[in-house]
């Protein structure tokens, strides 16, 4: 199994975690979706990451490869059988995906891919905008959280919410304990997973050999 994409991604981690989860062996292939290789374009026609060689079967997008991962190899599953749960985990997957990343990106672009990456001066007043941009769903978020995962048992849902934090953190952002005090705590007990750390590890080791 091939996992192209970078990992400094929230949606190319969630499928690294997604398969620490779930035991699954993966060589990570790095791919630029703005410098796309022909190999690359095999997999992911239209440049997305992250993508996903698995034998003969090429699929592209974290929500489409995580299903697809869960389907194939049930245990744990990150997708719940109850109807409700499983309404409720692709819920959170898709307020990570499409609210609180793109309310977070200005933080980022402006103070960590403009500066530490690319060389170039970032925006401070777009990067306090994504600051206050992503005080709305985070304050939602810390509405759902119980003494456990968002809805009952560890989901996609947590995953991609806590995939999004982590790349935030790059940029020096953190969550406000006084503010969000059991999200907090939720993310803590996200980074304590097994599958979390050994995909912690590797990222930490690939932003190394960067900055080395």
């Amino acid at each position: 199994m091939k996992i192209y994409g970078f990992p400094l991604s929230p949606f190319v981690r969630k499928v690294i975690v997604a398969a620490h989860e779930k035991g699954l062996d993966y060589e990570m292939i790095p791919a630029n979706p703005s410098q796309p290789t022909e190999e690359f374009l095999k997999v992911s026609p239209f440049s997305k990451i992250p993508a996903l060689e698995d034998g003969d079967f090429c699929l592209a997008d974290s929500t489409a490869i995580v299903t697809y991962l869960d389907a194939r190899y049930p245990a744990p599953a990150l997708l719940p059988a109850e109807p409700r749960a499983r309404g409720r985990a692709v819920w959170f997957e898709e307020v990570a995906d499409t609210v609180l990343i793109p309310a977070g990106a200005p933080i980022v672009v402006n103070r960590f891919l403009r500066p530490q990456i690319f060389g170039t001066d970032g925006d401070e007043e777009a990067a306090k905008a994504g600051e206050e941009a992503v005080k709305k769903p985070l304050a939602y978020l810390e509405t759902q959280v119980g003494n456990g995962w968002l809805d009952g048992e560890f989901s996609v849902g947590d995953l991609a919410i806590a995939c999004a934090l982590k790349t935030l953190s790059y940029t020096g952002w953190s969550l406000d304990p006084a503010s969000c005090p059991r999200l907090a705590a939720w993310y803590e007990r996200v980074r304590e997973r097994p599958a979390w750390q050994a995909a912690a590890d590797e990222e930490d080791a690939i932003f190394a050999s960067m900055k080395g």
